[in-house]
C-alpha cells in the first residue's frame, strides 16, 4: 500500500511541476523574431506567440495555431477592441510582456502600446491544451481569454454568448475583417454580409431561430444552440473522428460558409494530411436570401456557382467581363470594352454592340424597366438601343421582360433559373471609343471645326506610327541586328520589366512556393512589392543552349510582343549571369488538367468556351502576328485559367529557348507524348499544323473530360482519339458523354466539336483546317462538313 501512496504523490508531484512550466510568469516576453518567439500549451498541440504575413515577412500578427500539422493553421488571431475591432499588426523589433502589474501589453519597436486585453491583475498567463489563451487571477478564476474573443474560428468545447460574433478574413490571406459576420443573438444565430472596410452589416442570408442562450462547440465535436427551454439544436452534423485522433475546428471562411473541419492527427504519408470538411452551412451558399444593399455573395456583376463536389462556391465573371483584382475577387467584374455611349445612334449601336445569352445564370435585382406582354426579340431590341441597359431577362411564361444596369448584384447560375438572359457586350473585343453620332456634328459649326482639328492631329500621329513600324518591326516582333544585353530594359525598347535575380529571389521568397513543373523549368508563385501587391508566377528556365543564350533577347521580345485576351501575359525577365527567367502574371486557378482530369466536372458551357478560348489564342500566334509563332507543345498543363476561368495559353514562343531534349519525348520531337502530330515522326516539314493536331487532342479531352490515353479503360477506349472517332462514325457520340447530363442536352454541340477534332487529327498536315477555320466552325461562323475516313488522303475541307 505504501509504494502505491508514494507512486501516487510522485505523479501529482510531476503533474504540477510540468504544468507550473506551462504556466507564463510575470515579467516573461515574446519577440516576432529569435527563440522566443511563441509559447506552447502543456500538449505542444497548440502555440501562442507572433506568425509572419504571408508575403509580406517583416509585419506579424500575435496568433494562436494549431502547432504539430504542416501548415500551421491559425486559430485566433489579436484585434482591438469593440466597437469596431481591427486587425493589429507589428512589425520586427516589437514585443509582448506581460509585465509585473499582471498586464498583457504589446508594443511596437518604440514601445508604444497598440494592444492589450484592457486586464490587469493577473499572476500568471496560460496556453491551455484547448487552444484558449488566458490570463487568471491569484484566486484562480480567468481575467480574460481568447475563448471570449473570436475571431473567425471556433474550437472544442469552446462557447459563444449572445453579443458574441465570428467575423471572416477579407481573403484567406490577409486576415483583415471580411465580408461576412456569424453574430449570435438572444433570437438565434444570423450570418450576415458585410460592407468593408467598415462592419454595417447588409441583410442575413441564413439564419437559426429560436430563444438562444449559447452556441457550443463541444468536447465530442457537435455544434449546437442550446435554447432557453435546454433544447439542443445541431448546426452541424457531428463527426465520427474522436478527438484523440482528429484536430477540430469551425470557421467562418472567407466565402460567407461555415464550416466544420478535421484533421487527422496520425498519418503515415504527410502528403496527405489536410483540414478535411465535416459539415457547412448555408447549405448552397449561391441559393441564399438576396440582399437589397451590397454586391450579395459575390462581388458586383459577378455571379456565383456552387460546386457540389467540393462544396466550394466559385465567383465568375460574364464573357468580355473580367476581375478588377483576381486576388479579391469581392470588388467584382468590369467589362473589358467601352461601354455603350448615349451618343451613339441606333445604326451605330446595332453595329458595335449584340446581346449574348446567359443560360442559368440570374442577376434578381437592378431592374428599372419592365415591359409585358412583348416578344423575346422586342426585349433584345429594346435593351440593345438603350444605353442604360447592361442586361435584358426575359420570361417566356408570360412573356415580360426587364431592363437591368449595373452595377448587377445577388448574382448566380444553377438549375432552378427559368428565365433567359442576355447581356450587352461588344461585338469585337476593341475597347476604342464609339463613333459619335453623325448628327449631333450638324447642331453646331464648331464640332466641325473641332472635328477637322482632331482629324489633323491623329493624321500626322498615324504617319509617324506608321513609320515607326517600318523602322522598328511590327506588332509581335522586332527586328534587331545587334543582340543588346538585357541587364535595362532600356535596350530592348519594350514594355517589360528587367528584373534582377535578388528581386525576384525576394519576390518569391526565396523560390518557395511551387505552381508547378515542366520540361521548360519549375514556376514559382511571387508578389510583387508594388501597390498593389501584384501576384506573378516566375519561370527559371533550364539549361540553355549555348548559340540560344544569345537570342534569348530577340525571343523575349517575340514574347513580350504578343498580347492576347488568351494568351499569358509576359510582364518582364532576369537576365543575370546563367539565370534565365520569366515573369508572368499569375493565374489564379492553375492549369486546365486540374479541372479536366480531378474529380470537379465543369459544366459543359464553360468547357466549350474554353475551346473557343485556346482556338482564338492559337489562331494569334500562328495568323495575327507578323511572325508566326509555333507553340509545338500545346497540352492541358500549358493552359492557365484566369479567376474567370478564361482559358490562357502559356510557355508559347520558348520552343527556340531550349535544349532539343528539353521539349522532347523522342528525339528530335516536341512536344507531349499523347498529343503530338504525326509529322513529327517522319523527315517532313513542321508547319502551324503540329499545333493544330495537338488542338484536336486537347478538344476531344474537353469534350469527354478524360485523358486521351487512359489504359485503365476498355480496350477500344484506351485511346479517346481512336474511340471518338468510332463513335462518331456510328451516330454515337453520346457514349463520350454518358453521365454527363449537360452535354446530353446539347447533343448537337457535341457533335460539333468532335466533328472539329476529328478534322483536325487528321494524318495529313494538308488535310488539317488552319486555326481560323477551326475558330469559325466552333464559333458556327461556317458549317463542319463531315470529316474523311483517317484512311482516305483526299481533303475536302477548304
Amino acid at each position: 500500500m505504501a509504494p502505491l501512496l508514494l507512486l501516487s504523490l510522485l505523479l501529482l508531484l510531476s503533474s504540477a511541476s510540468l504544468q507550473a512550466q506551462q504556466n507564463i510568469t510575470l515579467g516573461s516576453s515574446l519577440t516576432p523574431e529569435g527563440p522566443s518567439s511563441f509559447w506552447l500549451s502543456l500538449s505542444g498541440d497548440f502555440a501562442f506567440g507572433f506568425r509572419p504575413i504571408e508575403g509580406n515577412a517583416s509585419s506579424y500578427l500575435l496568433v494562436v495555431w494549431f502547432n504539430k500539422i504542416s501548415d500551421k493553421t491559425i486559430a485566433w488571431y489579436a484585434k482591438t477592441s469593440d466597437p469596431d475591432p481591427a486587425l493589429v499588426q507589428v512589425s520586427s523589433g516589437s514585443r509582448l510582456l506581460l509585465n509585473s502589474n499582471g498586464a498583457l501589453s504589446l508594443q511596437d519597436p518604440t514601445g508604444t502600446e497598440v494592444w492589450n486585453p484592457q486586464v490587469v491583475g493577473a499572476v500568471y498567463a496560460a496556453l491551455l491544451d484547448s487552444g484558449n489563451f488566458v490570463l487568471v487571477a491569484a484566486d484562480g478564476s480567468t481575467k480574460w481569454e481568447s475563448f471570449k474573443n473570436p475571431t473567425d474560428t471556433i474550437l472544442l468545447t469552446q462557447v459563444l454568448t449572445p453579443g458574441m460574433k465570428l467575423r471572416s478574413r477579407i481573403i484567406p490571406t490577409d486576415y483583415s475583417n471580411g465580408r461576412f459576420l456569424l453574430d449570435l443573438q438572444s433570437i438565434g444565430v444570423f450570418l450576415y454580409t458585410v460592407a468593408v472596410p467598415s462592419s454595417n452589416q447588409y441583410d442575413y442570408y441564413w439564419s437559426m431561430a429560436g430563444n438562444t442562450t449559447k452556441l457550443v462547440f463541444n468536447a465530442t465535436g457537435m455544434v449546437y444552440i442550446t435554447l432557453d427551454n435546454g433544447t439542443q439544436i445541431s448546426m452541424t452534423s457531428g463527426v465520427t473522428g474522436s478527438v484523440a485522433d482528429y484536430y477540430h475546428r469551425a470557421t467562418l471562411d472567407p466565402d460567407g460558409v461555415f464550416r466544420q473541419y478535421l484533421y487527422p492527427k496520425k498519418v503515415s504519408n504527410l502528403s496527405s494530411q489536410a483540414w478535411s470538411v465535416v459539415d457547412f452551412k448555408p447549405p448552397n451558399i449561391c441559393e441564399t436570401r438576396l440582399t437589397n444593399v451590397g454586391s450579395g455573395i459575390c462581388g458586383f456583376n459577378s455571379y456565383c456557382m456552387f460546386n457540389g463536389t467540393n462544396n466550394q462556391s466559385i465567383c465568375m465573371c460574364p464573357e468580355q467581363y473580367s476581375f478588377i483584382d483576381e486576388e479579391r475577387k469581392y470588388k467584382g467584374c468590369k467589362p473589358d470594352f467601352q461601354p455603350q455611349s448615349c451618343d451613339l445612334d441606333e445604326a451605330a449601336v446595332r453595329m458595335q454592340f449584340k446581346l449574348i445569352p446567359m443560360s442559368r445564370v440570374d442577376w434578381p435585382l437592378a431592374d428599372y424597366e419592365q415591359y409585358t406582354p412583348i416578344t423575346k426579340d422586342q426585349c433584345q431590341q429594346l435593351c440593345l438601343t438603350d444605353c442604360f441597359c447592361a442586361v435584358a431577362v426575359f420570361h417566356d411564361q408570360d412573356n415580360t421582360c426587364w431592363k437591368k444596369k449595373m452595377p448587377l448584384s445577388n448574382g448566380n447560375i444553377g438549375d432552378n433559373v427559368e428565365r433567359t438572359l442576355f447581356i450587352k457586350v461588344r461585338k469585337s473585343n476593341s475597347t476604342q471609343p464609339e463613333l459619335v453620332d453623325s448628327n449631333k456634328w450638324k447642331k453646331d459649326r464648331k464640332y466641325w471645326i473641332l472635328g477637322s482639328s482632331m482629324f489633323l492631329g491623329s493624321s500626322v500621329l498615324v504617319n509617324v506610327l506608321l513609320i515607326s513600324v517600318i523602322l522598328f518591326g511590327t506588332y509581335c516582333t522586332i527586328t534587331i541586328k545587334e543582340v543588346p544585353s538585357l541587364q535595362s530594359s532600356n535596350n530592348i525598347g519594350l514594355p517589360l520589366k528587367a528584373f534582377a535575380y535578388a528581386e525576384l529571389e525576394k519576390a518569391t521568397r526565396g523560390f518557395r512556393e511551387v505552381l508547378g513543373t515542366g520540361a521548360s523549368g519549375i514556376v514559382y508563385k511571387g508578389q510583387l512589392p508594388d501597390d498593389l501587391s501584384t501576384y506573378i508566377a516566375v519561370k527559371k528556365i533550364d539549361k540553355l543552349e549555348h548559340e540560344t543564350e544569345k537570342e534569348f533577347t530577340v525571343e523575349v521580345q517575340t514574347i513580350g510582343r504578343t498580347h492576347h485576351k488568351n494568351l499569358v501575359r509576359l510582364l518582364g525577365f532576369c537576365n543575370e549571369g546563367k539565370e534565365r527567367l520569366l515573369v508572368y502574371e499569375f493565374m489564379t486557378n492553375g492549369s486546365l488538367n486540374q479541372f479536366l482530369f480531378g474529380d470537379v466536372r465543369l459544366e459543359w458551357n464553360l468547357r466549350a468556351q474554353l475551346a473557343l478560348g485556346v482556338a482564338r489564342g492559337l489562331l494569334y500566334l500562328h495568323e495575327e502576328c507578323s511572325t508566326q509563332i509555333i507553340h509545338c507543345d500545346i497540352k492541358p498543363q500549358n493552359i492557365l485559367l484566369d479567376g474567370n476561368f478564361t482559358a490562357k495559353i502559356s510557355d508559347f514562343g520558348l520552343a527556340k529557348l531550349l535544349r532539343t531534349n528539353q521539349t522532347q519525348t523522342i528525339t528530335g520531337i516536341r512536344g507531349t507524348r499523347g498529343y503530338v502530330a504525326p509529322e513529327w515522326f517522319k523527315s517532313t516539314g513542321i508547319t502551324a499544323k503540329v499545333d493544330v493536331y495537338s488542338f484536336g487532342v486537347i478538344l476531344l479531352e474537353l469534350v469527354c473530360c478524360r485523358q486521351n490515353v487512359e489504359l485503365e479503360a476498355a480496350d477500344d477506349q484506351k485511346i479517346l482519339t481512336d474511340w471518338a472517332n468510332d463513335c462518331y462514325r456510328c451516330g454515337r457520340v453520346d457514349f463520350l458523354v454518358e453521365g454527363d447530363d449537360e452535354a446530353i442536352l446539347n447533343l448537337t454541340k457535341v457533335e460539333r466539336l468532335v466533328a472539329v477534332a476529328l478534322w483536325c487529327l487528321q494524318e495529313d498536315p494538308t488535310m488539317r483546317p488552319t486555326m481560323l477555320k477551326v475558330t469559325q466552325m466552333l464559333d458556327e461562323a461556317a458549317a463542319v462538313p463531315n470529316p474523311p475516313d483517317p484512311s482516305s488522303f483526299v481533303s475536302s475541307l477548304p
